[in-house]
């Protein structure tokens, strides 16, 4: 025996100006009912009792008070009510305003210097209850939804409420402020320019968080009523919408474990493409079910605009929530990206049809986001104290014949569909005018379908079941024609139907349905049929995947004609070993027990091209919100997806620099990376690699090609962009001084003293001083290569090299004796004005004189044929042919300080290799095989295979989605996805 205690009766400290009226102190008992305390805790033939919209007790020895209003729930379900963390209920969004021009400085006076930090600003403030919207969430199991604005990069906090739509706001109101909520994303209020990209949005967000902690530290001068909100609400739980790119979850948790910030990451959806690295996020998640409905690929033209990996993701994303679950992960689910709330409960049962256990679904909308929130006591769950908030229904939640009755919201009850309404469903004997017939009606109880059959033959019917009535419609084979026959009766309390029928002729008949068995639920029916086909996900999850991530090897090379890039030269019948990543030796007539032989008679083996100016594997280019964006870093937004890097492989390239774009005079950190496809992000940059920058020069930076209404940003002339510089690098000067200054006070000093605010884009730029850090200068004209040689001059640094640089040939002295390195594009001239003295030369010139030259790309197609681009040399300029080889290999190693680990074939350096099927500056050589660090990552016999199984597998796909449609599945039309290609001046 349960025993309770009982408050009957309580006084309000508040009158009330609406007549006399009692408070409801009484009981309300649900008895007889399976009830899931929680998804793992379930009851049977037990009693939940609340009161005052709490629930008092839930057990199967529940004493029930005598002023107790009764509810028998024999054979019904309870069921904790929903909980949706992410939403946008009754908060509607700012619009997108309007501008006639770039907007660059913030426009709130007394907040944080950028507009898109909004952490000021409280969902509870502009919320308004939207009824219509409540009653559909209402209607899907939902009880409690967690809003907010969802607009900027800091949003602010969201505001917890009740779905209760017989409560006023005070009352629905759980929480004024519940979480704190952030994204990638600007605000539509606000037309500031900056961020224009995802780096500078990382970027601004790593530098609120150091700027936050300093004025914590009262060492700022100014109020700032941005941070002081964010300040306040970091104590809140933390909410980061990283959208639809699966790899933002990742970037957002970097940046969360930099500051020790515990994020809840809403993922993509796609979490099972990467399920590793998401696990070793160690965060929990909330995931959307959108997931993407089949193409209408009946017309084969339609069906090739389809990408293998958008088919891949129709067919794979129902297995998210299963592959999660798998795996350990807790997440929430949220209704977010379904435009009605029906999709996501069709969704949802999807995922449980794909190997989503039901208790975990339960978990995602109860427990877990309750846990979340931190209101494990008061929601998510029917325990002692907690909301009365939970459903009635016919049967186990997820079946799909399964009937929702009620929502109680706060002790509030919401009906769905009238609990007392008979269930008909089963198989029975139907005679008619003395003809049987076998009927069955299954379906939902509320709305159920049915199927008459006569022996084997189907025959076409309907029924309606309204207000307790049944009338069944069917057209029975007699003598050829058809005549319609409709049934109607009134359901009783028995189990049979019975009642009188109407010919088309008019004869009335009599009819008896006398029922033979209960009906199974098609899940039960079904559960034993093979599940639909799952392809595997290949890594990456696209046309060229590996089936399983390539793995180091042991191999010997033999007999290959080797280029050394070293004094040995070019060495003919030569062996290579590679071991534990590393060129191992070089000889001849070597041997390992361990290897694996590869016979390269006739063939060229060289080091791994390196491409010293790309913009292909990232997901972002520019930052062009100001006119120094050093504080971004490229190294962020490295997409491993990007088809270029197996593209690139097939070219023989192992290795490049993704430099940022010419937006600015002053660029972003670059990212050097290894193409290890197949790997994550993180894998493919180089450890310990130096540190390199973007500057630029010329047009582009001076915004010449923006268009009038955007040319307001300094600089517009030449003359400035020198004035940007010396500006920028005399700042960080002074703010090194003042850093050491401050370190050199002593510790009673320094706590009387204010600290200077740490500044990420100062850090950077001090470090080119410092020499530290690299630059890697976009550059055309001479004139400006020599300014900013004086400027670096003046502040004694030398710059690493002038990419582009098509005008090298006419300071090619200077730059010796600034000790810069040019790296230049082949044959590239007249494509703009400011290169219209550019000649095919220029590589020529500059080798000759002594710069360490390097051929680059600076394009996605060009950049797999760089050994084509390499050989140009020869013609325009007579360069040696081994000479013009280092111009794509050992020299970018170089100008990259990386000649030490890669760039030739020597012993102990990484085993970045290439087999040619003939000589490598040929327009008919083949790369048969790319490897880096003793890895395979391209093979072309490999690549035929693979191009076989592309083909079979879209096929197939193709097929699945042919039979979808014609299941009356929803269909998209099909939409050519085109590559973006990135150049200098992408945005």
């Amino acid at each position: 025996m349960l025993w309770l205690s009982f408050s009957v009766f309580s006084q309000e400290y508040f009158p009330k100006n609406d007549g006399v009226k009692t408070s409801k102190n009484s009981y309300t008992a649900f008895t007889n009912a399976k009830i899931y305390v929680t998804p793992t805790e379930v009851l049977e033939n037990a009693t939940l009792l609340i009161q005052k919209g709490k629930v008092i007790a839930a057990g199967t020895s529940v004493e029930v008070p005598d002023n107790s209003i009764t509810i028998n729930l024999e054979g019904k379900y309870i069921y904790p009510s929903f909980i949706d963390i992410y939403s946008e209920f009754g908060v509607e969004k700012p619009k997108r305003q309007r501008s006639s021009g770039p907007q660059y400085d913030a426009s709130r006076k007394g907040y944080y210097w950028n507009d898109h930090i909004i952490p000021d600003q409280d969902a509870v403030n502009k919320f308004k209850f939207d009824t219509n919207k409540a009653k559909e969430l209402v209607e899907n199991g939902f009880g409690v939804v967690n809003t907010h604005i969802a607009d900027g990069i800091v949003r602010g906090s969201g505001v917890l409420v009740a779905l209760n739509s017989e409560a006023n706001n005070s009352e629905r109101i759980l929480e004024q402020k519940s979480s704190q909520f952030l994204s990638f994303d600007k605000s539509a209020a606000s037309n500031q320019s900056y961020p224009t990209s995802l780096m500078g949005a990382m970027a601004l967000l790593r530098q609120l968080y150091h700027d936050a902690d300093w004025y914590a530290k009262g060492n700022a001068d100014n109020k700032d009523m941005a941070i002081e909100a964010l300040i306040k609400n970091q104590e809140l739980p933390q909410i980061f919408d990283a959208g639809n790119n699966k790899l933002n979850a990742l970037r957002a948790n970097k940046i969360g474990n930099e500051f020790d910030i515990k994020y809840i990451i809403k993922g993509s959806g796609y979490e099972y493409e990467r399920i590793d690295e998401i696990k070793n996020l160690n965060s929990p998640l909330i995931i959307p079910l959108n997931f993407p409905n089949a193409y209408d690929v009946t017309d084969p033209y339609q069906a090739s605009k389809v990408s293998l990996s958008d088919m891949r993701q129709w067919n794979q994303a129902p297995t998210n929530l299963s592959v999660l679950s798998s795996n350990n992960i807790s997440f929430a689910l949220t209704t977010a990206e379904n435009k009605k709330v029906s999709e996501f409960k069709s969704n949802l049962m999807k995922a449980i049809e794909y190997g989503l256990a039901p208790e975990i679904a339960l978990a995602a909308l109860t427990e877990v986001p309750a846990k979340l929130l931190g209101k494990s006591d008061e929601m998510g769950s029917l325990k002692n104290g907690t909301h009365a908030n939970f459903l009635i229904t016919s049967g186990p939640l997820f079946e799909k014949s399964t009937t929702l009755y009620e929502n109680w919201v706060q002790g509030q009850k919401h009906i769905i569909n009238n609990m007392n309404i008979k269930d008909i469903r089963g198989d029975y004997n139907l005679k008619v005018n003395g003809t049987e017939y076998n009927l069955s009606i299954k379906g939902k109880i509320e709305s159920p379908s049915i199927e008459i059959k006569k022996d084997t033959l189907k025959i076409a019917s309907k029924l309606e079941y309204n207000n307790g009535w049944v009338n069944v419609f069917f057209a029975p084979e007699t003598d050829g024609s058809k005549t319609y026959t409709r049934l109607t009766t009134k359901v009783t309390k028995s189990d049979n139907l019975n009642g009188s029928g109407v010919l088309a002729n008019g004869t009335s008949v009599n009819w008896y349905a006398t029922k033979t068995s209960d009906f199974e639920s098609k899940e039960k029916q079904d559960k034993n049929e093979e599940q639909p086909k799952v392809f595997p996900v290949s890594f990456p999850n696209k046309a060229y995947g590996f089936k399983n991530t390539p793995q180091q090897e042991t191999i010997l090379f033999k007999n290959a004609t080797v280029w050394t890039n070293e004094n040995e030269g070019v060495l003919k019948n030569t062996d290579v070993l590679v071991k534990n990543g590393k060129i191992a030796e070089i000889g001849t007539n070597l041997s390992s027990n361990e290897a694996r032989v590869i016979d390269a008679t006739g063939k060229h083996l060289t080091t791994g091209i390196i491409d010293e100016h790309s913009h292909i594997a990232a997901d972002a280019i520019n930052e062009a919100g100001h006119n120094s964006s050093a504080e971004v870093n490229i190294g962020d937004v490295v997409n491993p997806d990007d088809i270029n890097i197996y593209r690139n492989l097939s070219g023989g390239v192992t290795t490049i620099q993704i430099l940022h774009g010419s937006a600015n005079p002053i660029g972003g950190r670059s990212a050097l990376i290894k193409l290890k496809w197949g790997g994550s992000a993180e894998d493919m940059l180089i450890d310990n690699a130096p540190k390199f920058i973007k500057f630029a020069l010329g047009e582009n930076v001076k915004q010449s090609n923006w268009g009038t209404t955007q040319t307001i940003r300094f600089p517009q002339t030449r003359m400035g962009v020198e004035q940007v510089f010396t500006d920028y690098f005399q700042r960080a000067k002074e703010y090194k001084e003042s850093w050491n200054n401050y370190n050199q006070l002593s510790r009673r000093a320094k706590a009387n003293s204010k600290a200077p605010r740490y500044d990420i884009e100062m850090e950077t730029i001090a470090e080119i001083i410092n020499k530290e850090r690299f630059i890697s200068c976009h550059s055309y004209v001479q004139s400006e290569i020599n300014m900013l040689m004086k400027v670096a001059d003046n502040f004694n640094f030398n710059v690493n090299t002038f990419t582009h640089i098509l005008e090298g040939y006419k300071v090619a002295d200077k730059m010796v004796e600034h000790g810069v390195g040019g790296s230049t594009f082949s044959d590239w001239w007249a494509y703009k004005y400011e290169v219209k003295d550019a000649i095919p030369y220029n590589a020529a010139i500059m080798h000759d004189a002594g710069v360490t030259v390097a051929i680059n790309s600076d394009d996605a197609e060009m950049s797999r044929r760089l050994n084509q681009e390499a050989a140009k040399t020869i013609k325009y300029g007579g360069v040696s042919e081994e000479d013009a080889w280092k111009f794509v290999t050992l020299n970018p190693a170089k100008l990259l300080h990386l000649d030490d680990r890669i760039g030739s074939i020597k012993k102990g350096k990484d085993a970045d290799l290439v087999l040619w099927s003939d000589h490598p500056l040929s327009i008919y050589a083949i790369a048969e095989k790319t490897m880096i660090e003793g890895t395979v990552y391209y093979d072309y016999e490999t690549m035929q295979e693979m191009q076989n199984s592309i083909n079979s597998e879209r096929n197939e796909l193709i097929n699945m989605m042919i039979a979808a449609k014609n299941n009356g599945m929803k269909t998209q039309a099909p939409v050519k996805k085109e590559e973006k290609h990135f150049h200098c001046d992408s945005l």
